[in-house]
């Protein structure tokens, strides 16, 4: 996982054009046709989690900001249960296919009050911050095909390393623009792209801005997030990727990846997997000069059961390492609490996981992790830097350590039910802008297709 950049494409003029053609159903070249290639896809979700925020002086940024500071609750506490539909169709025939994916997706609060939701961003809460019951929202993306090269418009899901869905709480994020996906050229995947939009993943509607991480919400950002890159499998054991992409009048990105397994005796391997993003301010600077360097490498060890993995990661600048949509980085160190990118930041990670075929029992992985940040200073924060809010200071550290168990099951009636238990604990200094937490997470999925 370089292209140059690509010029705008107005999406709109394409409606027309689909629909004239929606009518055109039948075998198409590559397929069965746009009813008989349709799929559809269910899957339920439940959740629960809670956040403590009880350690140390800095306890009280866990608190819902939307009570009066003598009602907040110290801990953050949300349960809930998810369903996701998706339908995606096959192409009509001819040349040039066409076809529509929909989504609808439903959430239901189980256990959250006004006290502790918002901070974890699960279930639904409403313009001023209070719990809601539910929600449902819904999209859909039209698609043409050429070939191997497939252009959808509408609101769908991504997956980039600059630009990316996010799903790891109750519902996915999805984004709201067009992307244009080839495969032609043999072993090569070209990407691009233009969104001006993302749904968060505990959004009502399908309406919201672009979702910026750090910058401070009252910084303006740009409106719209253009991309285009290309990745490459040069050989079974080595891909490699590159991207461009930009956040109007806000910052440009450069990204490189790289990724490398060597196989040993038996089913053994050692590998390699290289991230780099390259951040610089562009256009008006809204959110003030940005120049960082963030690079992660993770080196990993199998044997038998059992895989061990050793992490690196720096940023290089006076600001936080900073990504559009919350699913768009791929740093190593990136954790479930923490993402160790603040301004001049190195840190360390040791993982260790272990399968549970090795004692019989199929579907099971049992994982541990131990990352540690140092260096972190903030003190050369560019002036008007619209992550001066984030109040980094000299000399800032922390760490994190997370446990997981995930389980699968691998046949019979409930095959495909998982089960992940989670658990994670951060601790930071003064210097250091995130919360100190103590994490549970429990999540149980069951899908459906057809």
């Amino acid at each position: 996982m370089a292209q140059v950049p690509v010029k705008p494409l107005q999406s709109a003029a394409l409606l027309p054009l689909v629909l004239a053609c929606g009518g055109a159903w039948g075998a198409d070249a590559e397929g069965g046709g746009l009813v008989e290639d349709t799929r559809w896809s269910l899957l339920n979700r439940s959740v629960f989690e809670r956040r403590d925020y009880t350690h140390g002086s800095r306890s009280n940024g866990g608190r819902n900001a939307a009570l009066p500071r003598a009602q907040r609750s110290d801990y953050a506490q949300e349960w809930g249960y998810g369903l996701m539909g998706t339908v995606t169709s096959g192409f009509t025939r001819g040349p040039v296919g066409f076809g529509a994916d929909a989504f609808l997706y439903a959430a239901q609060n189980l256990d959250g009050d006004d006290y502790r939701v918002g901070k974890i961003r699960m279930l639904p809460v409403d313009a001023e911050g209070y719990a809601q019951s539910g929600l449902v929202r819904g999209g859909i993306a039209l698609k043409a095909r050429v070939g191997a090269t497939v252009l959808h418009v509408g609101e769908q899901r991504m997956k980039s390393p600059i630009f990316s869905s996010s799903d790891s709480r109750l519902l996915p994020e999805s984004m709201r623009g067009w992307q244009v996906t080839s495969r032609d050229i043999p072993g090569v995947t070209l990407h691009a792209g233009r969104f001006t939009g993302s749904t968060d993943r505990n959004a009502r509607a399908t309406n919201g801005p672009l979702i910026v991480n750090y910058l401070d919400p009252r910084t303006p950002r740009g409106d719209a997030f253009e991309f285009a890159g290309a990745s490459w499998q040069a050989r079974p054991e080595l891909s490699l990727s590159a991207y461009l992409g930009r956040l109007k009048d806000t910052w440009a990105t450069q990204y490189l990846g790289a990724s490398y397994t060597q196989p040993l005796q038996g089913k053994d391997s050692v590998g390699l997997e290289l991230h780099v993003y390259r951040s610089r301010d562009t256009g008006r600077a809204l959110a003030g000069a940005i120049d960082t360097t963030t690079a992660s490498l993770m080196g990993t060890w199998r044997t038998g059961p059992h895989r061990l993995g050793l992490g690196w990661q720096k940023v290089h600048g006076d600001t936080p390492f900073d990504y559009v949509t919350r699913g768009a980085i791929w740093l190593g160190n990136a954790a479930q609490l923490s993402d160790f990118n603040g301004p001049h930041e190195q840190s360390w990670q040791l993982r260790y996981e272990i399968d549970g075929a090795a004692w019989g029992m199929n579907g099971l992985n049992l994982g541990a992790a131990y990352i540690r940040g140092t260096g972190i200073d903030g003190s050369r924060m560019p002036p008007g830097s619209g992550y001066a809010w984030l109040g980094y200071g000299q000399g800032g550290r922390h760490w994190e350590r997370d446990l997981w168990l995930r389980y699968t099951v691998q046949g019979g009636a409930a095959k495909g039910l998982s089960v992940l238990l989670r658990y994670g604990l951060h601790r930071a200094n003064a210097a250091q802008a995130e919360l100190n937490a103590r994490q549970i997470r429990l999540a149980v999925e069951y899908p459906l297709g057809g």
